[in-house]
């Protein structure tokens, strides 16, 4: 699977985003054409892991790429655990940003050609990343090559019951019209995940401070690598005390 350059495609280049990221704060949105605004959490993004990251983090094994890495405080919390990690990204500001925190990330969106193809041990797709170009089969069909037979996927899903494919922009409340061309994106809540995960294995699903997980396995038509850690199935069991958020629900641009 193919995708442009990474100069070509129209999300790395919007500026509110990188504006944002460059400023650690919002108001950010994903805009659709019909003119919702989902808010973004460029807040959260642009501080250090939290306790939900962190528990997140604790569950991954091995080698790990973290897809959208955005301002790379997954990445950085993984350095400095001593764990090989690499942001991918295809936002200047942000794989600047992962950078900067001591992590490893490269500009670079997940449909091109990456480091390490078919060797890693864990993928994230953190912050609604799931929504990544618009098509998930697409989407997991790439990551399940990237990753190693048996390999480990975690996903974060919208914290509502959605499957929602749109053309939207990002933009700031000075921009909420929106200049840059649409591009496509999707929304998923854990069960149209789950029904996308054609050929995955199911390894769990939980809820923890009002975020939603998925993970996944790869297909293993092979014994996993013995320098990768063993699974750690008992890691992604269902969940600890959610409490509401009305984070990643779409207001009404008025």
């Amino acid at each position: 699977m193919t995708a442009p350059p990474t100069a070509a495609l129209p999300w790395a280049t919007a500026d509110p985003y990188d504006a944002a990221l460059r400023a650690g704060r919002g108001p950010l949105f994903l805009r659709r054409t019909d003119g919702w605004l989902l808010p973004l959490e460029v807040e959260r993004w642009c501080s250090g892991a939290d306790a939900v990251d962190r528990d997140v983090l604790d569950r991954c094994e091995g080698t790990v790429l973290d897809v959208g890495c955005g301002p790379g405080r997954l990445v950085a919390e993984l350095a400095a655990r001593g764990r090989a990690v690499l942001g991918i990204d295809v936002s200047e500001a942000a794989v600047d940003h992962t950078v900067r925190l001591g992590g490893r990330a490269l500009r670079r969106s997940v449909f091109e050609p990456l480091p390490d193809e078919g060797r890693w041990d864990t993928a994230l797709l953190m912050d609604g990343n799931v929504g990544i170009g618009g098509d998930p089969c697409a989407l997991l069909d790439r990551v399940a090559g990237l990753l190693r037979p048996g390999g480990l996927l975690i996903a974060e899903t919208a914290p509502v019951d959605v499957d929602e494919r749109a053309q939207v922009q990002v933009v700031g409340l000075t921009d909420a019209g929106g200049t840059d061309a649409p591009f496509p994106w999707a929304r998923l809540g854990t069960r149209a995940l789950l029904l996308y995960a054609q050929g995955w294995e199911r390894a769990g699903q939980w809820t923890v401070g009002g975020r939603c997980f998925a993970a996944l396995r790869s297909r293993s038509s092979r014994s996993a690598s013995s320098s990768a850690e063993p699974p750690k199935r008992t890691a992604v069991i269902s969940s600890q005390r959610a409490r509401n958020t009305s984070a990643g629900n779409p207001v009404p641009n008025r």
